[in-house]
């Protein structure tokens, strides 16, 4: 893992990746490169407009999150945006007055962030790695955790809950965004190609595991490596963490063969519950 601040370094280092954390970080840094929609930074007004008080992110789609998900006030909140670079939420709520800290698998998705910081002189620190492994950040160091639709990258998610329950601190709060498992059920080719939903994949899905490496290329190129998760993975392991389910919402995809029948997301807000 690696840490820098807007001003000055510190490193940790980790080369033992995963095989897919590698694969991934290498794919999202492409990502960044072909100038993908979740990787361009915010513009200076979007700063400016944040500092005066008008300001919104997103966690699914392109819906803003309620402002009743967030603490009344962010000024001086410590924030954790995790598996959240590309300089667009964490700079925001730097500029609303947070103390941010952006964890990102993706060293080119740190660098949007580490840009928007230094361009516009913002509180942001930004971590490399893994997300199941937040071993670079104290225990109950943070008062919100910030995690858009990104698990969807990682192989498996009780290290994620648990990581996130350690860091927070006591009425702290999670808001995470996660695909509906149930799209993955779909066959990529008919949905994406020909607008067609045919059933092929029983769930819960992986990249991996339900297609060959010839049909993988052929469909995702070098794309990162996605997996579905259950339910039970999402919800359930957020409360076997200790985590109490305090809101929820969906969101749909804004075209493709599925946005006029399904949501495409799911999001929750999930609370710490202060020591007794």
């Amino acid at each position: 893992m690696r840490a820098t601040r807007t001003a000055g370094t510190v490193a940790r280092v980790t080369d033992d990746l995963h095989p897919v954390v590698a694969h991934n970080r290498a794919a999202w840094d492409r990502e960044v490169d072909a100038g993908n929609e979740w990787t361009v930074p915010v513009s200076s007004e979007v700063i400016a407009a944040a500092r005066a008080g008008s300001w919104s992110v997103v966690l699914i789609g392109y819906n803003p999150v309620p402002r009743d998900w967030f603490p009344v006030s962010l000024a001086g909140a410590d924030v954790l945006c995790l598996a959240s670079g590309g300089g667009q939420q964490g700079p925001v709520l730097a500029a609303v007055g947070a103390h941010v800290t952006v964890f990102d698998n993706s060293p080119k998705q740190l660098d949007r962030d580490h840009e928007v910081a230094q361009r516009e002189g913002l509180d942001l620190t930004t971590v490399l790695g893994d997300m199941r492994d937040l071993s670079a950040l104290p225990d109950e160091s943070f008062d919100l955790i910030f995690h858009p639709v990104s698990n969807v990258f990682c192989p498996d998610l009780r290290p994620v809950w648990r990581e996130c329950f350690r860091v927070l601190r006591p009425g702290g709060v999670l808001l995470s965004g996660f695909m509906n498992p149930d799209i993955f059920i779909f066959d990529h080719d008919a949905a994406d190609n020909r607008g067609e939903l045919v059933v092929r994949h029983a769930l819960p899905y992986s990249d991996l595991t339900h297609l060959d490496a010839e049909e993988r290329t052929r469909l995702f190129g070098d794309a990162p490596i996605e997996y579905s998760h259950t339910m039970t993975e999402q919800i359930g392991g957020q409360a076997d963490a200790g985590f109490v389910l305090t809101k929820f919402a969906e969101a749909p995809h804004h075209d493709g063969a599925t946005a006029a029948y399904m949501p495409a997301y799911f999001a929750t807000r999930a609370l710490k519950p202060a020591a007794r």
